[in-house]
């Protein structure tokens, strides 16, 4: 059964699916410290299951639970099982769901035990992606190849890092940075200048313009990449990064004009043809390029299809 060949719910199915929600609601609240939390890539597929600062993917969501579920992580085992139980964005498969429920159970996992319960009568069965023979195609087709333009020009020698020796509260969000930023396409650095410069990696920030968070995401930004608490460091560095990547894309790996439109928005920089004439994103700009210390980037042109014009700057 492909994904969209899920029918609608029986009777019967929205009482065992609410009866399920209510018991797994229960379990919550008593889950205590019985399994270890989520491992990084179980978070990766959380973020692509609701479209937390990237957009929605079910199917990648369901694939990195699984590859998350064979490295032993019971979280991604039970939430691929509340996936296939539900029919959330992949077939519904109460066999599978099953198997998964009986994973996270076997490693403690207090939501999957009372899950175990109600599906009783179905028979496990492993998702392909447990199975020794597993290939990526189980969930459908794998992730195109990233086309990444590399700037004609070689990037000049970018000096000392700026970022080398942080106070211990700034290295966990150069940490982080350095997890995710790969995922998108952007140079670390460029993403931790940026934080510098709109933050100085305070995650509570708040200015007056009531941009919020490490990247200082207003809240149409954060609307427009998914990211549902601006001052969650992970959500708001998700959602800033998506929206890097999306200027260098759409300027062509020009840093000076996405450094410029991430601080005064893509029309003002269309609109005057390069960096707009305000003092604040012209010294913006200024302090970006201090510390990145380059003006070109690689970029990935499926994320901006329609280019810029080429009159700007």
């Amino acid at each position: 059964m492909s994904p969209t060949a899920f029918h609608p719910l029986r009777h019967r199915d929205r009482f065992a699916i609410t009866a399920i929600t209510a018991v797994a609601s229960a379990f919550a609240l008593v889950a205590g410290n019985a399994h270890a939390g989520p491992s990084p890539r179980a978070l990766e597929a959380r973020a692509y299951e609701h479209g937390q600062g990237v957009e929605r993917r079910p199917e990648r969501a369901a694939r990195l639970y699984c590859e998350a579920a064979r490295e032993g992580d019971a979280d991604a085992a039970f939430a691929l099982g509340w996936m296939f139980v539900n029919g959330r964005g992949i077939a519904r498969d109460d066999a599978r769901a099953a198997a998964l429920f009986g994973l996270a159970a076997g490693s403690g996992h207090p939501q999957a035990q009372g899950m175990l319960g109600l599906i009783r009568s179905a028979v496990p069965e492993d998702p392909d992606c447990l199975k020794p023979e597993f290939e990526p195609l189980a969930w459908g087709p794998p992730e195109p190849p990233v086309e990444v333009i590399e700037p004609a020009e070689p990037a000049p020698d970018p000096g000392p890092d700026p970022f080398e020796s942080l106070p211990r509260w700034k290295q966990q969000v150069a940490d982080l940075v350095h997890k995710v930023a790969p995922r998108f396409g952007v140079d670390p650095r460029l993403a931790l200048s940026v934080i510098a410069v709109e933050s100085n990696f305070d995650a509570r920030a708040r200015s007056h313009k009531d941009a919020r968070g490490l990247m200082q995401l207003i809240p149409q930004t954060a609307e427009r990449f998914n990211v549902k608490d601006p001052f969650d460091p992970l959500q708001n560095v998700r959602g800033g990064l998506a929206y890097l990547r999306f200027l260098l894309a759409y300027y062509r790996g020009d840093v000076v004009l996405a450094a410029a439109a991430y601080n005064a928005g893509e029309k003002a920089v269309d609109r005057y043809g390069g960096i707009p004439p305000y003092a604040e994103t012209q010294d913006y700009v200024r302090k970006v390029l201090s510390l990145y210390r380059s003006e070109r980037h690689p970029f990935d042109p499926r994320y901006a299809p329609t280019p810029a014009s080429s009159g700007l700057r």
